[in-house]
Order: structure tokens, then sequence, then C-alpha cells
């Protein structure tokens, strides 16, 4: 019991920090990081509990045991999430592919996010280097966005020396699932070989949406991730997993 509290109590004080971390560098994008303060709260205030005897001694020991099981289940199952996501980590893909699909991500004021930004420098290396390609560009305008995901993404690339006729815009998906199945009216998805563009721990879930939205030849073509928060990156992507799992996108 002593080690469950000193456990409980190190994971709480670290989630907190981890928060304030993630909350200093301002490169989160949406709000999901707040679950960090969540759960960093709740461990502490059960350490808490356990130390001064409060409620839980009272809860019948089956109860307890039960939820014991629950969480070592839990436990499992994120593990082994986990480890599929990491799988498409080093994916470079395919040379001389026919399109690349670029998923969107927020658009600043002065330019795309920084989450944004490492997928388009990727996308730009990989047009470079395969001239033939062409790329599709996915995502529409948000609500705190001044232009759609899409036309940022285009105009960035054409800046950068991409020419305009090698970049198709998809202005209308505002969810990963959207952003691949839309851009698929672009293509023959029986024919044409195609790579996703994203940060690396997206790389598994894009590739495994792809693939169950009909498209026969595709891969992935990893971008990097703001260290910092990868921890955050990691634990809302086993939430997309799982989502799209239970909703049968993947």
């Amino acid at each position: 019991m002593k080690f469950m509290q000193n456990l409980a109590l190190v994971l709480g004080i670290l989630f907190l920090f981890y928060f304030l971390g993630v909350k200093i560098s301002g490169g989160y994008g949406t709000n999901f990081y707040v679950i960090w303060l969540v759960m960093g709260l709740a461990l502490v205030g059960w350490a808490v509990c356990m130390k001064r005897g409060i409620l839980i001694p009272h809860i019948p020991i089956w109860i307890r045991r039960m939820c014991f099981l629950l969480v070592c289940l839990g436990c499992i199952l994120f593990v082994f999430v986990e480890g599929l996501i990491l799988s498409g980590f080093a994916a470079k893909g395919e040379a001389d592919l026919d399109y690349i699909i670029v998923l969107g991500a927020q658009m600043k004021a002065d330019g795309p996010s920084r989450v944004l930004q490492m997928r388009l420098d990727t996308a730009y290396d990989y047009l470079v280097e395969n001239p033939d390609t062409i790329a599709i560009v996915s995502g529409a305008r948000g609500n705190d966005e001044h232009v759609s995901e899409a036309q940022g993404m285009y105009d960035y690339l054409v800046e950068r020396g991409i020419a305009p006729d090698r970049i198709l815009k998809e202005d209308q998906s505002r969810n990963t699932s959207q952003n691949i199945n839309y851009s698929g009216a672009f293509l023959d998805k029986e024919k044409d070989s195609v790579g996703i563009v994203t940060n690396n721990f997206h790389i598994f879930r894009a590739t495994h949406i792809a693939k169950k939205s009909g498209c026969r030849h595709v891969c992935g073509i990893a971008a990097p991730a703001e260290l910092l928060l990868q921890g955050n990156n990691m634990l809302r992507e086993f939430a997309g997993v799982m989502k799209d799992f239970l909703m049968g996108n993947i």
C-alpha cells in the first residue's frame, strides 16, 4: 500500500509539471493537454486519501480488486496500442508515388503552426526528390483560422518553389478520417500509389484509415514532432486510435 501511495504521488506531481510545461510551450494546438492536469490532481488526491485512510479502506475488497484488474487491463491495452503507434515513426514512404496527401493542422495568423510546418517541410523535401508526384493538401478553415488549412499549405509550398499545378486543395475536411476520405476523390484508389504525410505519432492511424477507405497502394511519410509535446501527442493519439477503431474507420 505504501508503494502504491508513493507511486501515485510521484506520478501525480510529474503529470502536473508536464501540464505546466505544455501550457508554457504554447504549442499544444488543442485543449486535450488539460487531461494531464486532471490526472495529476486525481493521483495526488488518491495518494492523500490513502495516506490519511480516507474512503479507500471502507471500499469492499472485491470492488478494489475489480478496479485493480480493470486498471491492469487498461494498461495492457494502452501499451499495445502505443506499440502500434510507434511502428509508424520510421516510415519513409516510397519513391515516385503518384500522390502524397498532406494532412492539415492549425494555421496561425503568421503562417503554419509548428506541427503543420513540420509536415509541410517533409512534403516539400519529398516533392523536390520526386518531381512527378502530385500533392493533395487537406484541411478546412477552423473557427480560429484566417484561411483554410489547405490554402495555407498551398501558399507555403508555392512560396518555397513547388509549382502550383502540382498541388491540389481539399478544403472541406475537419478531421483525419475526412482528410483522407475527401482527398480520395482526387485518386484512383485501385491504381494510384499514395503517401500520407503527417507527424510520426499520427502515421499508424492515418495509413490504416486510408487502407480502410479503399486505397490499395498506401504508405506513410513521417514528419518529426516536438519532443516536449510527444507525451501529450501519444496519449491523444491513443484516444484517436480507439475512437476510429470503435467507429469502424480503421
